[in-house]
Order: structure tokens, then C-alpha cells, then sequence
């Protein structure tokens, strides 16, 4: 059953622990955690928590100018089987005027704690252009393969690892892993491409202000994505980043912010 929504002050306004309320910046995050120089730090091992459905609305800034709203969902079908939305929506500044809008989905399944992917498809409209990409992923060949709007070398099939997930997957797993002084490992497979994406989490839990409240919240920033950084911002009891943000060379490109979840 989906908790009341959790509203924060318009005013001032996208992988878990759900049964908490947003954790005021004083509360403690994470405890229990290994640090960073322990063999367990590398995505350690914890009880696995059972997944919730959520819905999660984001405000979306792009390079530092309000540019439209997110919208990260987790829906579950039947079990084990689950599904994560993410819609980013441009209706103002550069997202607005290019007509932008991103529809990302993964289907998965979650067996003791592990996400495992099965399909993943991502739709992007704008005012000159419009892509659409699938793909799936068979466990049993071992293989994943995509088609649509992609190059040809990325219409090839990919061989699968234990462990591999989409983007949006490893989004969820960063919310369930992350744990002080951690150093978190994960494959990315989509769109036809490997990566592999490696994060160190903070050591201690920093302010961030989201919507006139402020949240005690783990740094989590990928360490091996060159000039394209990725960080996001866990605080405990909440099912979704508090806060995340893609860096292009150095600067601010695409800043997501909670703004409410339920």
C-alpha cells in the first residue's frame, strides 16, 4: 500500500528502505556500513530489503535554469516482477523550446535482493526529432539485443554477466547499496553498450537542501565516467535519490530534485 504523498514547500521547490518519512538533516544515515578500505566495501552484502512501489516528482534544471519536471516511478506487476518508469518533461527554458521529452523503462525481476533486467525500451520526442530504442534481455542465451533507432553496432547482440543492469536499475541499486566510505561496482548494459560504473559513496553525510527542507544525504559519485559525471544524493528512509545531477565537462547539465513521493 502507497503511503500519503510527502509534499515539500513549493516555494522554495527521476536501483530500499520505504518506511521511513524524509529524515530531517540531523538524523543519522546509513549506520552499520563498512568503510572504504574493507573487502566488503565493494557492494557490500546486506539483507535484502523488499521493494515498494513509489511515485517520485523531480524538478529538472538544465544548466542552471528551471526547464520542466521528472517523474520516477516503481510499479510492480507480478511477482517476482517489477517495473521503474522515469519521464523527464521539458516545458521551459532550452528542454522547453526543443520540445524535449525522455520516457525510460526497465522491466525486471527481483529475486533475494537482485535486480535483474528483462526488457528495457527508451522514447524521445522533441519539436525536429524523435527516437525510440528496445531491447531485451534473455537470461536463459544469455544474451541482450536492442532494435529501433541506434547504430548498427549497437544492434548487436551483448553477452550478459550475473550482476548486469540498466541505467535506471542501477539508480535503485545505488539507493539500496549505498553505505558510508563504500565503493560500489555495477555493469551497465543499454542500448547496445557496456560500461562498467564504479562509485564511492561519502564518507560522512552532507546537508542538501531540497525544496526548503534540508537532508542529511550520502554523496554518491561515479569515479570512472571521464568528463561526464553523475552524482546523486541518498538520505535514509527514502525510496528514491534525493537529488540527482549529470556534470558535461566540468559543468551543471541535467539537475533533478525530489520535490514530493508517495
Amino acid at each position: 500500500m502507497m503511503r500519503p504523498v510527502m509534499r515539500l514547500p513549493i516555494a522554495l521547490a527521476l536501483l530500499l528502505s520505504l518506511a521511513a518519512p524524509l529524515a530531517p538533516a540531523q538524523s543519522p544515515v546509513a549506520s552499520g556500513a563498512t568503510g572504504a578500505g574493507d573487502a566488503a566495501a565493494v557492494n557490500p552484502v546486506l539483507a535484502p530489503r523488499p521493494l515498494s512501489p513509489f511515485v517520485a516528482r523531480y524538478e529538472a534544471d538544465y544548466h542552471g535554469k528551471p526547464a520542466g519536471d521528472a517523474t520516477l516511478a516503481l510499479v510492480q506487476a507480478s511477482a517476482p516482477r517489477w517495473r521503474v518508469d522515469l519521464g523527464i518533461h521539458g516545458r521551459r527554458g532550452m528542454l522547453g523550446v526543443l520540445g524535449l521529452n525522455v520516457q525510460q523503462s526497465t522491466v525486471f525481476d527481483s529475486v533475494d535482493g537482485a535486480y535483474r533486467p528483462l526488457s528495457q525500451s527508451t522514447v524521445r520526442k522533441g519539436l525536429f526529432l524523435g527516437r525510440s530504442a528496445t531491447g531485451a534481455y534473455d537470461w536463459t542465451r544469455g544474451t541482450a539485443q536492442w532494435t529501433g533507432d541506434l547504430k548498427d553496432r549497437h544492434k548487436a547482440p551483448v553477452a550478459l554477466q550475473p550482476g548486469d543492469m540498466s541505467g535506471l536499475l542501477i539508480n535503485l541499486a545505488i539507493v539500496r547499496d549505498a553505505r558510508p566510505g563504500a565503493l560500489l561496482r555495477y555493469r551497465f548494459v543499454e542500448g547496445g553498450r557496456v560500461r562498467d560504473h564504479v562509485y564511492r559513496v561519502s564518507d560522512t553525510p552532507e546537508t542538501v537542501a531540497v525544496g526548503g527542507l534540508d537532508f542529511a544525504a550520502l554523496r554518491v559519485a561515479r569515479t570512472n565516467g571521464g568528463d561526464d559525471e553523475t552524482v546523486v544524493w541518498v538520505a535514509e528512509g527514502v525510496p528514491t535519490p534525493v537529488r540527482i545531477l549529470q556534470r558535461e565537462d566540468g559543468e551543471d547539465a541535467i539537475d533533478l530534485r525530489l520535490m514530493e513521493y508517495r
